[in-house]
């Protein structure tokens, strides 16, 4: 769900509201100084996909989900989004034991992947692993 580069326009981002005081790194280390209340602070959006940190100008909106996996839709100018609307992610992934939806992935070696070139005899099992350094 989120943007892969920071060209002007309308689009979606996912990622933890943090405090603007972390670099990237700290931010992905989870580094408790993130996760502080800054008297006057200003807040962030970090997208742990990309490792960007984003400006919000929706300060009162964004302090509502401080610390919150969210999903961020607006207006990206430069490195800043201009926020139409902020919700809480409540709900990440399939409900156990449903079928995956059908997909195309590439693999570390550029080789395409469906679900169905995945199925082994006795089904297939998934695993992602977020913001995997490798």
């Amino acid at each position: 769900m989120a943007r892969q580069d920071t060209t002007a326009g309308p689009g979606t981002w996912s990622g933890v509201i943090i405090n603007s005081g972390c670099t990237s790194q700290e931010a992905f280390n989870e580094a408790d100084k993130c996760y502080d209340r800054v008297p006057a602070g200003k807040l962030s959006l970090y997208d742990d996909t990309t490792r960007v940190i984003y400006e919000l100008d929706a300060q009162v909106q964004a302090g509502q989900h401080f610390g919150d996996a969210v999903i961020v839709r607006g207006d990206l100018e430069g490195n800043s989004i201009h926020v139409t609307s902020i919700e809480t992610l409540t709900k990440i992934g399939l409900p156990v034991g449903s079928k995956a939806p059908g997909f195309t992935a590439i693999d570390q070696f550029g080789r395409e992947h469906t679900l169905d070139s995945l199925r082994g005899e006795h089904g297939t099992v998934l695993l992602f692993f977020r913001s995997a350094d490798w």
